[in-house]
């Protein structure tokens, strides 16, 4: 029997890795062929989230639990209109979908948005390859079956690095989400939309916040005319190193005082902002499942993770930039990379991963609400106008 052979009459299919190496398996999803930077994911669930995620744009994702698409896809858990990740890499697909939720299953919806994917017996030996290795470019076909030719293609595609992505996936028009029926609106938020997902400005919204969404290249006043409460800067894909768009944007927030919230890509951009340098991480950040840890308070959050840069602060006390001193509060406890910054002489502060939890544990939740109580120290006459960010304890 060949063992490259194609089961279940699915076509066969190949990944090939920029340094050669070949993984053969059977077509899952559209037939074709796609390119990108190749990197894994450790979530268990969530899969419907992690494809409609804006900040895997132009990347193949590798789904290290063994079954994935047991509950099909439905019309309410997307975080974007569309399927963003360029490639899908599974080991078992579900044969059936089972769930009261279900509309079709996920091998329906990769080919409806046409997404080339590949079932492989393999996705094992490929994350440890990758883990050590590193993520790197690589490419999945149906519909070419000599690996060589195929890395050929692969070699001639662009890096990550270097990459200027946010502005192929933000919204071209403003649109705002309103707090949901019963809830009071306390607070108006400007969101940069540099890749958002949809349930962020939801969680907002849940805490008595109108957020109108902004394009990603808005400047600082087009976001201050709006005359915000704060104004939050979302995650997104690419490299940090070339948004300096908002980058800029982000030094005009500051210079004003307005209260500032930035995740995952907003975090990068913040550390720009405050004159810090970004780098690209081996392998990345990408699951539900990582310990972060509060420099201060020493309490570990379980987080969920879509990053593969990171931002290069001093570990150690606070350091000075052109806003004031600033520091690290959260760091990774696999690695060590920054996950946090806080100002301390304004309003500001960031997290790389992703409170709004779409998928993954609620443990990061109260940065939200740590966001609100800055706003309202702000808006309060009493309060002192050069208030540092101070995210809840608990």
């Amino acid at each position: 029997m060949n063992p490259h052979a194609a089961a279940g009459g699915a076509a066969p299919a190949v990944l090939v890795l920029e340094d050669g190496r070949a993984f053969h398996g059977r077509s899952f999803g559209a037939q074709g062929e796609t390119l990108g930077e190749v990197v894994f994911n450790t979530g268990m669930t969530g899969y419907q989230e992690t494809l409609t995620d804006p900040s895997y744009h132009r990347q193949i994702v590798v789904m290290t639990a063994p079954h994935i698409g047991n509950t099909g896809v439905n019309d309410d858990d997307p975080e974007s209109g569309r399927i963003w990740v360029s490639g899908y890499v599974v080991r078992e697909p579900a044969r059936v979908s089972s769930n009261w939720r279900a509309e079709r299953t996920l091998e329906e919806e990769l080919v409806r948005q046409d997404v080339v994917g590949i079932a492989l017996d393999g996705t094992r030996a490929l994350t440890r390859h990758l883990r050590d290795r590193g993520a790197m470019r690589a490419a999945i076909s149906t519909v070419e079956t000599d690996p060589e030719r195929l890395r050929e293609r692969v070699l001639a595609s662009p890096q990550m690095a270097g990459a200027d992505l946010a502005g192929e996936v933000a919204t071209d028009e403003p649109y705002t989400v309103r707090p949901p029926e019963g809830v009071a609106a306390r607070f108006r938020v400007a969101a940069v939309d540099l890749g958002i997902k949809a349930m962020t400005p939801q969680r907002l919204a849940e805490r008595g916040c109108e957020v109108t969404v902004l394009p990603g290249g808005a400047t600082a006043e087009e976001i201050l005319a709006l005359e915000p409460d704060g104004v939050f800067f979302s995650n997104g894909p690419g490299d940090p190193a070339t948004a300096d768009a908002p980058v800029d944007a982000m030094r005009g927030v500051l210079e004003s005082g307005t209260p500032l919230f930035g995740i995952c890509f907003g975090n990068q951009i913040l550390g720009r902002a405050l004159d810090l340098g970004t780098f690209k991480l081996r392998f990345g950040h990408r699951g539900v499942n990582q310990p972060v840890q509060d420099v201060h308070t020493k309490r570990v959050y379980i987080t969920s993770h879509n990053h593969g840069f990171a931002v290069d602060a001093p570990a150690e006390g606070p350091f000075a930039t052109p806003y004031g001193r600033a520091e690290v509060s959260h760091v990774d406890l696999n690695d060590g990379v920054v996950e946090g910054l806080r100002l301390l002489d304004r309003p500001a502060f960031s997290v790389q991963y992703h409170p709004e939890a779409a998928a993954g544990p609620h443990d990061a939740a109260e940065h939200f609400d740590a966001f609100c109580d800055l706003m309202a120290a702000s808006t309060d006459p009493s309060s002192s106008s050069g208030r540092s960010a101070e995210p809840a304890q608990s």
